[in-house]
């Protein structure tokens, strides 16, 4: 049970980058590869100050802003100096490799006993859970479990909330249809720069969240991460095909904690690590082809 709860906290700190994928690709259009140097980054930011002393909840913060400047940066890089989305995430991620090398001092540091965010969640929810009867070991590992899903619910909330605001619905329009909004006045460059620095902020705090749940931060920590982002959006929208804003923010989520039970469920059941990339691929390859084979699927 305890393992099983441990797959769904670690999914769900994931889902933030799903849903920063979501916010980049879906909403903006923009294969955002930064993905993988903004998780590293929120992840070393964040060790780095909570290490030195600071409280977690402000590293935190100061690990998401990292990763938004990081999306500003390619966002600038693309949107005003003319080069492709691809090459100029790529331009950034590399340059943030060497970043967050500097930044760590060394390419893994421990939390050892600093205070955590799920020390304190685990603080103040495990005598709560004790009390009604629950084992204390498995207490503890489901106050972890409800602190990352209230964070995961709280920014789905945020998001759905703002992306229907006026501000967020011309964000949304720039995304779909960039030549609309430059003709209803609409500087898409900046719509763009506020997307990426939103979509690379959820990244780093995912980055934050899975250090402090690991204990570490490792400057290889976050290679791969734009695939399961990738993965866990393609997956949701395969298991809730259809539904406004609302419901595909949710679905992105859900798509990381299935992806994740999908990575553990293969793994004990032997799957040789070496091979966990490749079924990763076939993962995200199933998810886009079977909606199309379904919905093309005679009716009767």
């Amino acid at each position: 049970m305890i393992t099983l709860l441990a797959t769904w906290t670690f999914g769900l700190a994931l889902a933030l980058v799903a849903l920063g994928v979501f916010v980049s690709y879906k909403l903006f259009s923009f294969p955002d590869i930064t993905t993988d140097g903004s998780f590293t980054l929120g992840g070393v930011v964040t060790v780095g100050l909570i290490v030195t002393g600071h409280d977690p909840a402000t590293a935190m913060l100061a690990g998401m802003t990292a990763g938004a400047a990081a999306g500003v940066t390619t966002a600038v890089v693309h949107a005003f100096l003319g080069v492709e989305p691809l090459l100029a995430g790529i331009l950034v991620s590399t340059a943030l490799a060497s970043v967050n090398l500097v930044a760590l001092g060394r390419s893994n540091v421990p939390l050892g006993t600093s205070t955590t965010l799920f020390d304190v969640s685990e603080r103040l929810g495990k005598p709560w859970l004790v009390g009604l009867g629950v084992e204390p070991t498995l207490a503890g590992e489901l106050a972890r479990t409800g602190f990352v899903l209230a964070v995961v619910a709280a920014v789905v909330a945020v998001l759905y909330l703002f992306f229907r605001t006026r501000l967020g619905t011309a964000m949304r329009a720039g995304g779909d249809t960039p030549t609309m909004a430059r003709a209803l006045g609409r500087d898409t460059g900046l719509l763009t720069v506020a997307g990426l620095a939103i979509s690379n902020s959820l990244t780093a705090a995912a980055g934050g969240l899975v250090a402090q749940y690991q204990g570490f931060a490792d400057v290889q920590m976050g290679i791969g991460m734009v695939v399961w982002g990738m993965a866990s959006v393609f997956l949701g929208r395969a298991l809730v095909s259809a539904g406004g804003l609302g419901t595909a923010l949710a679905a992105a989520a859900a798509g990381s904690v299935t992806f994740r039970l999908l990575v553990a469920t293969a793994l004990r059941a032997g799957l040789d690590p070496d091979w966990l990339k490749a079924a990763t691929a076939a993962v995200v390859l199933a998810a886009l082809v079977a909606p199309r084979f379904l919905g093309s699927r005679p009716k009767g």
